[in-house]
């Protein structure tokens, strides 16, 4: 959806940029943090 590798995502969530779910062993990326992200053009 936002076309970032795997190795930026995971950057954008160490940094804080993009804030993530843990529902059990399950990370997930809410919408609205990837509209965000979008929105901003990263």
């Amino acid at each position: 959806m936002i076309g970032i590798g795997r190795s930026k995502l995971y950057e954008l969530i160490a940094d804080g940029t993009i804030e993530v779910v843990k529902i059990g062993s399950i990370t997930v990326i809410p919408v609205a943090q990837l509209k965000a992200i979008v929105a901003k053009g990263i």
